[in-house]
């Protein structure tokens, strides 16, 4: 299968980088800048799991597009869907799949109303990863893994033929038939870890060990979670219970990339992340949710947002 992969930032830069090491047909479309650092440097992966660096990785302008590739991973910001979109556009023939690894769920919308919801699989991945001012990505923390599923009517085997491509490339790759349930709980974790430490200016551990903290958070992701139940996602109980031992654990370090943006003066997806679980909160068919704590968050990073304007 012909890969494109969406930038070559911290996200993609990662598992693209993988699939390259692993001898996969990746080709990373890139800006002019970040083509010419490649050339210069490298694919420069370090990481606890194993570093590595992949010269001359095969990149391509938006405009030197002219046929179709079988998968593209989409991992940019979200607020920048609409120019990424325009970037890969010509990349996208009938048969693409396209996997997005972005924050929310409102992204979907926009490229099913592009692609089609047949061309637009659901994605989610875990890795903490960043981008240094040398385009080094640099892995946090051994935690990699992936998992994707058709949204509209099945294409075949098309899910088990891309996770037959992913796999054995250092990270988990996974075909998924609950890839919608997937998606919402990752959004649950993400809004709840995002919106805490962005809005404390600190870890969790801290968060937690301070009066009050772990109530905060707590109340928080039921907020979170109980949009995701009114979509018909309810988080299952595995998941709080795995999840809620990474909040919940004493002394820890951890915390969102959203906060990570914030302490950088950088952009941050406070509309997609925490602006959009508000909108479905107010616009829930069998009446509005109240979600006091996520309206405090969403005040908080919006305030941010304009002195950064």
């Amino acid at each position: 299968m012909r890969i494109l992969v969406i930038g070559a930032g911290a996200t993609g830069g990662y598992f693209g980088g993988r699939l390259l090491q692993a001898g996969r047909d990746v080709t990373f479309l890139v800006r002019p800048k970040r083509a010419e650092l490649l050339a210069k440097n490298g694919l420069v992966i370090k990481s606890p799991v194993g570093d590595v660096t992949l010269r001359n990785p095969p990149t391509i302008l938006a405009e030197k597009i002219t046929t179709p590739f079988d998968v593209i991973i989409l991992s940019c910001k979200a607020y920048d869907l609409d120019s990424a979109i325009a970037s890969f556009a010509a990349a996208v023939g009938p048969d693409t799949a396209i996997i997005p690894f972005l924050n929310g769920m409102k992204h979907l919308d926009v490229l099913d109303a592009k692609f089609g919801i047949d061309r637009v699989m659901g994605g989610q991945c875990q890795v903490a990863a960043m981008l240094d001012a040398e385009g080094v990505i640099h892995q946090l923390t051994p935690m990699h893994a992936m998992s994707f599923g058709d949204r509209g009517k099945p294409k075949g085997d098309r899910a088990k033929r891309i996770e037959a491509t992913l796999q054995g490339a250092m990270f988990d790759a996974k075909a998924s038939d609950v890839i919608t349930q997937e998606m919402y709980e990752k959004w649950v974790f993400l809004a709840t870890l995002a919106g805490a430490t962005s809005l404390m200016r600190a870890p969790t551990g801290h968060i937690t060990a301070a009066p009050g903290g772990e109530q905060f958070i707590r109340g928080l992701r039921a907020e979170i979670a109980s949009v995701a139940d009114a979509a018909g996602y309810a988080p299952r109980a595995e998941f709080l219970e795995r999840t809620g031992g990474l909040l919940f654990a004493p002394g820890s370090q951890m915390t969102a990339s959203m906060l990570r943006d914030i302490r950088s003066n950088a952009r941050i997806e406070a509309d997609q992340i925490i602006g959009d679980l508000i909108h479905r909160a107010e616009t829930n068919k069998k009446g509005a949710l109240n979600v006091p704590l996520l309206r405090i968050v969403y005040t908080h990073l919006k305030a941010y947002e304009s002195q950064l304007a």
